[in-house]
């Protein structure tokens, strides 16, 4: 992102050792019950971490909990042979925490009766400042310019006994992270986003359990070559079939059948498990034992009736339409959304910001399909905040959504005079027609008039131009369905950029420790944040929530 913090110039210092060395795993009793005394004797924040069995394990349970603490030192937590952890609560839990990408964690935290009242998030404090990547190791070279062993982070933590070089991985996971906390709150207040953080971090901690994804079947990798909804019912019920084995195995789904596999089996359509075992992936011996489970749930889906196959495009985590349809199914909707979606990028680019920090995706497209009536700056201001936007998220947005929100009216004069003969084929049909009315003419809106020589770029993340209209193309689609399920970064993987309580993901939480750029020293100067442009200040929102007009 134009506008990320400046790093100097310097390779980093290697930390490959923690300070004290690599603590012992604690998986007695009364050894935790002795460490909780020693933290609670400590100092300032608590940082935490845990490294689950992700890719391996079909549970998503914490294999090893690390803390640290000044005066305490650090701690390696077995949860698997104490099980819950409610002494360290009572130790630590009205102390705030610090977690990197924590939404990630404190999902399994939770299941040990470990539970924050205050929390640090400083992956995400690394985004409201506009760091492109914020991967753990990133961060900590970027900030304090040290670079952390890296190389574990997809191994399987479920393993015993855990090996030397992965304990020392992770004990380094927490040896850094309250002073990387100090650095990233000071850049904050340098910026005036320290209120937004803070309420960010509100949001994390108080967030009630995720609610499961409807119909997870349908993010079946290679889904879209079925082509009819009988294909479709076949991928419903191998995908079943095998999370049903994998939960009874705890077993990572992807290990009990590959997707790969499961659309081979559904494009086959093999006849009996015979023909299935030809099949390249179900040859071999250990997936063949299995090949009775398979041609079953294959058989079910055959003998399904016509109205009990699913329909051919499932809802979109908000309930919408698929991104993708939004022009065929509400032209003017279709236009709305790329307005926000291009007022919002103004206001995250001033502030310097992910857009999906600025505003969670899903409330920005439930707010461009059904806007609120009568269309006035109060009425989206309580529309943001009953979707669950924060009060400097709404001081923020509220104006540019109600201005992008209003539909210019349609011009009838446009049309031309009826002539009694029959009309000639067009390639613009009347839902394209209406698209382009609706379409602003500025360029803010950075929608491409059919006049004009303006280039793509123009458009708003991610957005096609159906003359004269943004509207979402597939891609921007499936990006923001996907939702806090989007993979985050670690050890160089993508980032993700959902805030607050959207923060979750499929994989990993962002704990890259790939790449090179820190600066040199625990105390360097950190880079100059980038200066602010003429517009919102980040810093008047003051927690009040209040909007102009609202």
């Amino acid at each position: 992102m134009a506008g990320e913090p400046n790093s100097s110039v310097g390779e980093p210092i290697p930390l490959l050792v923690p300070a004290d060395g690599v603590p012992p795993v604690l998986t007695d009793p009364a050894e935790l019950a002795a460490a909780a005394e020693r933290l609670a004797a400590g100092s300032g924040p608590v940082a935490f971490d845990a490294e689950r069995a992700s890719g391996y394990r079909y549970s998503q349970r914490a294999y090893l909990v690390q803390i640290r603490r000044r005066g305490a030192g650090s701690l390696l937590l077995d949860p698997i042979a104490l099980g819950e952890l409610s002494v360290i609560q009572r130790a630590v839990g009205e102390v705030e925490w610090v977690l990197h990408a924590a939404s990630q964690d404190l999902p399994c935290l939770a299941e040990l009766g470990l539970r924050p009242d205050t929390l640090f998030d400083t992956e995400l404090a690394g985004r409201l400042l506009g760091y492109e990547r914020v991967g753990l190791g990133m961060m900590v070279e970027r900030v304090l310019g040290y670079g952390l062993e890296k190389g574990h982070s997809a191994a399987d933590w479920s393993t015993r006994p855990l090996p030397e070089p992965w304990l020392r991985y992770a004990a380094l996971d927490v040896e850094l992270l309250v002073e990387l906390r100090d650095a990233l709150e000071a850049e904050l207040i340098e910026q005036g986003k320290i209120e937004f953080a803070r309420q960010e971090f509100a949001a994390i901690a108080a967030a009630p359990p995720r609610e499961p994804r409807a119909e997870p079947w349908r993010r079946t990798s290679g889904i879209h070559r079925a082509r009819t909804r009988r294909q479709l019912a076949a991928v419903r019920a191998m995908w079943t079939a095998r999370d049903r084995l994998a939960r009874t195995r705890d077993v990572a789904p992807g290990r009990v059948l590959p997707d790969s596999a499961i659309m081979d089996a559904v494009l086959s359509a093999p006849a009996d498990a015979a023909a299935l075992i030809r099949l390249p992936i179900f040859s071999g011996p250990r997936i063949r034992r299995t090949a009775s489970t398979w041609m079953d749930a294959l058989r079910s889906a055959a003998a399904l009736s016509d109205d009990a196959l699913p329909v051919a495009a499932g809802p979109s985590g908000d309930g919408l339409p698929p991104a993708n349809r939004w022009a065929e199914r509400d032209p003017v909707a279709a236009a709305r959304l790329g307005r926000v979606r291009a007022g919002l990028a103004t206001v995250a680019t001033t502030i310097t910001m992910p857009v999906e920090n600025l505003l969670e995706p899903a409330l920005s497209r439930r707010l461009a399909w059904s806007p609120p009536r009568p269309l006035t700056a109060p009425a989206v201001h309580e529309a943001l905040r009953a979707g669950g936007a924060r009060p400097w998220q709404r001081e923020l947005t509220t104006e540019v959504l109600a201005t992008a929100l209003a539909d210019p009216p349609v011009d009838l004069s446009a049309q031309p005079p009826s002539t009694g003969k029959a009309p000639q084929t067009s390639q613009k049909t009347p839902g394209a027609r209406i698209a382009a009315q609706a379409a602003p003419n500025d360029a803010a809106a950075a929608v491409i008039d059919g006049s004009a020589a303006a280039d793509r770029s123009g458009a708003a993340d991610g957005a096609t131009v159906v003359h004269g209209a943004a509207v979402v193309d597939d891609s921007a689609g499936a990006a923001e369905d996907a939702g806090a399920d989007r993979p985050v970064e670690r050890h160089g993987a993508r980032p993700s950029a959902r805030a607050g309580t959207g923060g979750g993901a499929a994989g990993e939480r962002s704990r890259s420790r790939g790449g090179r750029g820190g600066r040199a020293g625990r105390g360097a100067a950190r880079g100059t944040p980038p200066a602010r442009e003429s517009g919102p200040s980040p810093g008047a929102s003051g927690g009040s929530g209040s909007s102009s007009g609202a």
